[in-house]
């Protein structure tokens, strides 16, 4: 019986382990709405095509990938209750995360670079003071502890590439924790946090000039820099910069698109990516059924028009985009439908 538990366990140990290249090695990750009403956690193919759609039990928002092994977790939207880890091959549910008591999930999330932590955007339900949740990932997902964000209303979490630092985005907006209702726009203080692995806040950056343009989505750029997209909380009537770079450090630097095309985005920018085939920056805005491309140095590209459009995310020969009618649109130079789905697309498109 020993012999044979022995070599059970150097079978077990010499076995291959799972990959993303298990379940079709997908692209992009994206939450959507089915018709039905029923909510999935989907894997699109380099081509777009759904290769899985796996059940949410809830609206979806973000998601992340485990970083080797086929393993999302899919964030509820903001103010959450659950980020459910799915193992993608075997389709099911490996654990479901609660927010401990007086916590709620901001619908983001990010592992460490070997796998081994989870870490999740979260809000002090009663006053929105930021907080990043860990998880250990080779323990059923424990809750290991969480580190202050050094802000209000942390959403987006992203590390920095060949690294373990952390970059949070926060919002700056202190919310009812029932209703979403915002309850502090008069003294807002937006900011970029960068976080070392052991917890301490090692850069923090603000926008004194716009305090009320909240910054909301990350997106890093091979060179260190992080690109930020902002939702301006102030006076409709006012056009500013919806997108902006940090090189921490140093100030943040907004990019203003010229005036007329300000206009086009409503105040809103709701997701951001950066494209190394284009070395360009993309912004989306729902609200303006509009997409804005900015070079990496800054100057502003184009605009370019599809309703209801939110995700968006580097493919090999420039973006992926996605929006709420079930379309996906592939952008080069140009905006062009590529397929679509029955589906509702929501916020983001996560890449691979």
């Amino acid at each position: 019986m020993r012999r044979r538990t022995f070599l059970a366990a150097m079978l077990a140990s010499a076995a291959p382990r799972p990959v993303w290249a298990d379940v079709g090695s997908p692209a992009w990750l994206a939450a959507a709405a089915l018709p039905d009403g029923s909510h999935r956690l989907h894997g699109l193919s380099a081509a777009g095509d759904i290769l899985f759609a796996l059940p949410l039990p809830a609206r979806g928002h973000a998601a992340t990938a485990h970083p080797e092994r086929p393993e999302a977790v899919a964030f509820a939207r903001r103010p959450g209750t659950f980020a459910l880890v799915i193992d993608c091959r075997a389709g099911r549910e490996v654990a479901r995360l609660t927010p401990p008591d007086g916590r709620q999930f901001n619908g983001h999330g990010a592992y460490s670079a070997d796998g081994s932590v989870l870490y999740t955007s979260e809000v002090v339900a009663e006053s929105s003071e930021g907080r990043l949740g860990l998880w250990d990932a080779t323990r059923s997902y424990a809750r290991i502890g969480e580190w202050s964000t050094g802000g209000i209303g942390p959403h987006d979490v992203k590390r920095l590439p060949l690294s373990d630092d952390l970059i949070v985005a926060n919002g700056g907006i202190q919310t009812d924790p029932t209703d979403r209702t915002k309850l502090n726009l008069d003294r807002m203080q937006p900011s970029l946090v960068r976080i070392a692995p052991d917890g301490r806040i090692i850069d923090h950056a603000g926008i004194a000039d716009l305090p009320q343009n909240s910054i909301r989505h990350l997106a890093m750029l091979p060179d260190g820099r992080v690109a930020f997209a902002l939702q301006w909380e102030g006076d409709p009537a006012e056009t500013v910069p919806l997108l902006g770079l940090w090189t921490p450090g140093s100030a943040p630097i907004l990019l203003p698109a010229p005036e007329t095309e300000g206009y086009v985005m409503q105040g809103y920018a709701g997701s951001v990516a950066y494209s190394p085939a284009l070395q360009a920056l993309a912004i989306t805005s729902p609200r303006g059924g509009a997409l804005q491309v900015f070079g990496s140095d800054g100057r502003f590209i184009a605009t370019h028009r599809r309703a209801d459009v939110c995700g968006v995310a580097a493919s090999p020969d420039g973006f992926l985009v996605t929006d709420g009618n079930g379309g996906l649109s592939t952008l080069s130079d140009r905006l062009i439908p590529a397929q679509a789905a029955p589906v509702a697309w929501d916020n983001h498109l996560i890449a691979l």
